[in-house]
């Protein structure tokens, strides 16, 4: 493609609204244009870097057998209300009424759909196992739609549906997944980590998450190279620590802290560190009381596994401070185990602090030189902490590393959540109704797009990956109007390299060098020629990788071999 063809508007400034550089970048080279808030028009160097990623998606989706149909974006209420997430899936789902006065939404997911199709299509154990699997326009109302496609409103996603007589079934698709979805990360040269995780509103009894590794990353994960450990943080179990309690040696005393609330406060207030102390959240009980949790100053309480710590309402929620204060007879940043008129459940952690801090349960007072056992007895022991960098991984192959990570891809054993409440049957070979059992597995084919750009970046602009870049080649012709032999040259150049199928994009603008070596950076192509003058008289082109500062002298009869042998091998997982 000739750039003087293409109407690429570049960016130089960067735009105010972009909060990170993905956003920045697709912007400042014309990949999308915002519409509206979460909405935006794929431009055409974008659209075609997301149709590259669409093809790699779909060949292994093919590759691993799964059949490829194409859902109605829109979709009727009544199956919504079939599985009950009519009323319960929040405000994300948008409701539309057609002129009959009939209720829909634009599809967020499409479980229920699926089912609706599996239900009418699949009558015999003989047709199992299925695995269906769309690339469409999904929509979800984002309260705050931010980040450019990394969190839009709309966006294109792969999803794909299985449909099984049992679990064993299940666990062979699923696991056949998890192996495409390697397989299509590796292609798109992204470095990633498949982790276990949460199932989240899809629901389903085991999940994993498939994160591009980016430190803008909203997620964290947590993985141990010595055992193959990978988890999202949340999931991650964190143990006992392996050392016992040590014997207290500190007098138990009462200390003044007027206005000292939070665990920075009270640590500089009293000069001891966060790991000395130890904080008392207080949150919703299932039996409509309220439960302490207990955790050692430094860490962070893991929501989810507080709502399965005994007496723990959920979803989790943090008591009111009027509540706390009628419970308690103290201010919320006074509160503490000694005397606490409440259930408590501590961390492991927590538990092997001797001569720690806590509230006094008054206002501007603490307690210090805590120990258990003598000044309090031990409460329920649980797992309710993030596990951090260096605590031992769970397979006990070392200590884990905590990265962050974009979630671009996530799978799910499903099981019959869906299939039951539709009624998904199918005769077995007994001739007797059998609920289907399912899984689902996504891919946020857009999102790719904008987390491969965190990953891969510079201070110029992006550094695609080779088998996403919008074109394989640039080619720069410098000063096109004022030499007949350059133009010639360059010319000559495109059709062979366009010839031997390299995809081409040539700047045979009538713009300063400059000008042009900054777009061609920002863009990010891999591979640049240029064609000027002395080159040409020379017989050669200049040739540079866009990772690399090196220019390097190409003959022009040798530029097509030059380049078959420097085109990349995709990067491991």
């Amino acid at each position: 493609m000739r750039l003087t063809h293409l109407p690429l508007t570049t960016l130089k400034e960067v735009p105010a609204d972009a909060e990170i550089i993905s956003h920045q970048l697709m912007l400042r080279a014309g990949l999308v244009r915002r519409l509206s808030s979460g909405l935006f028009t794929w431009m055409p160097l974008g659209l075609r870097v997301l149709r590259k990623v669409e093809r790699i998606v779909r060949e292994e989706m093919d590759r691993a057998g799964a059949l490829e149909i194409l859902m109605p974006a829109v979709q009727p209420a009544e199956l919504w209300q079939e599985t009950g997430r009519w009323d319960v899936y929040g405000d994300l789902l948008l409701r539309i009424r057609d002129r009959h006065d009939r209720d829909y939404c634009f599809a967020p997911t499409a479980e229920e759909v699926v089912t609706e199709v599996a239900r009418r299509e699949l009558r015999s154990y003989r047709q199992l196992p299925v695995n269906y699997y769309q690339i469409n326009t999904k929509f979800r109302d984002e309260i705050r739609p931010r980040f450019g496609v990394m969190r839009a409103r709309e966006f294109v996603m792969k999803d794909a549906y299985s449909f099984h007589l049992d679990q064993a079934s299940l666990e062979a698709t699923y696991d056949a997944m998890a192996e495409a979805y390697s397989r299509i990360f590796t292609r798109l040269g992204l470095r990633f980590r498949k982790v276990d995780a949460h199932g989240g509103e899809i629901g389903g009894s085991r999940s994993q998450e498939f994160h591009v590794l980016a430190e803008s990353g909203e997620d964290r994960i947590a993985w141990c190279e010595g055992d193959s450990f990978a988890a999202n943080v949340e999931m991650a179990p964190a143990a006992p620590p392996a050392i016992p309690r040590p014997a207290g040696t500190q007098a138990l005393t009462r200390v003044p802290t007027p206005g000292v609330r939070s665990i920075d406060d009270v640590t500089a207030f009293l000069k001891v560190g966060a790991s000395q102390c130890l904080k008392t959240l207080v949150v919703e009980g299932s039996d409509g009381g309220l439960v302490a949790l207990l955790l050692r100053g430094d860490h962070e309480l893991n929501p989810l596994k507080a709502e399965r710590a005994p007496g723990v309402a959920r979803p989790l929620k943090l008591a009111s401070p009027e509540r706390v204060l009628a419970a308690t007879g103290a201010p919320v940043g006074a509160i503490g185990p000694v005397n606490l008129p409440l259930p408590m459940v501590a961390d492991h952690s927590a538990l092997v602090l001797a001569d720690f801090v806590c509230g006094a349960n008054a206002a501007d007072a603490h307690l210090t030189g805590v120990n258990w056992e003598r000044d309090l007895p031990l409460p329920r022991a649980a797992d309710l902490r993030n596990v951090e960098t260096g605590d031992p991984s769970p397979g006990g192959g070392g200590a884990l590393t905590i990265a962050r990570g974009i979630e671009v891809g996530h799978i799910f054993q499903l099981g019959d959540k869906y299939s039951q409440s539709m009624h998904a049957v199918v005769l077995d070979q007994d001739g007797k109704e059998r609920v289907m059992t399912m899984g689902c597995y996504g891919i946020g084919v857009s999102r790719i797009v904008g987390a491969a750009i965190e990953q891969n970046h510079d201070g110029n602009g992006i550094l695609w990956p080779e088998p996403m870049s919008p074109f394989d080649v640039i080619l720069i012709e410098i000063n096109p109007k004022k030499s007949d032999p350059v133009t010639a040259a360059a010319g000559a150049l495109y059709k062979d390299l366009q010839a031997a199928g390299f995809d081409v994009l040539f700047d045979d603008r009538d713009a300063r060098p400059g000008v042009k070596f900054a777009d061609a950076d920002l863009v990010g192509i891999p591979h640049r020629l240029v064609v000027g003058e002395r080159g040409v008289r020379e017989g050669k082109a200049e040739y540079r990788h866009r990772t690399s500062g090196n220019e390097e002298q190409v003959g022009l009869t040798d530029v097509l071999d030059f380049l078959r042998a420097r085109r990349e091998l995709p990067r491991q997982g």
